[in-house]
């Protein structure tokens, strides 16, 4: 790509079909997000997806363009029903892509607050088969376990401590 002697009206040096090649030859990734909810105890509110073996976070892909925390809102109100503003940003993790996935995820937790006993949740019936509070502890009996390092990364964040960013493990 050249560079022009003097900036265009929009104040690039690029032309705005320069700028649409160079967009459009960069890398793409997904994006996810999800909220952490725990109860006056503790207890992590997890999902269980009837199209998956493990539990989850309320939560899910981004639509093409939408921000992480609005993703975040969209989600858990199509999936257990409750309407939220996302608290903070928690953690941010990276996953690689794999063999059926050809991008790699880049996923977000947002703080769901914590839940009062009462509080109405209603599962979206085509996608999951169950909801539950679980101990901290007790995370890694139903979450893999890059999941498991998130959810545990947003608890201590949460408390104060811990990173926000999660690069994949590798092992």
């Amino acid at each position: 790509m050249g560079v022009p002697e003097s900036p265009n009206a929009a104040g690039s040096i690029y032309s705005t079909a320069e700028q649409l090649a160079y967009y459009t030859s960069l890398p793409t990734m997904f994006g996810a997000a999800a909220a952490l909810f725990t109860s006056a105890a503790g207890h992590v509110l997890l999902v269980k997806p009837n199209y998956r073996d493990l539990w989850s976070l309320p939560g899910g892909m981004l639509d093409d363009g939408e921000p992480p925390h609005e993703g975040c809102r969209r989600e858990v109100e199509e999936e257990i029903g409750l309407r939220i503003t996302p608290g903070p940003l928690l953690t941010v993790g990276w996953t690689a892509p794999d063999g059926t996935r050809h991008r790699p995820i880049v996923h977000f937790i947002f703080d769901g607050g914590e839940l009062d006993a009462a509080a109405p949740i209603w599962l979206q019936e085509s996608e999951l088969d169950g909801y539950r509070f679980v101990a901290p502890g007790d995370l890694a009996e139903y979450l893999p376990p890059f999941m498991t390092a998130r959810v545990t990364a947003a608890l201590r964040r949460r408390a104060g401590q811990g990173p926000a960013y999660l690069p994949e493990a590798r092992s």
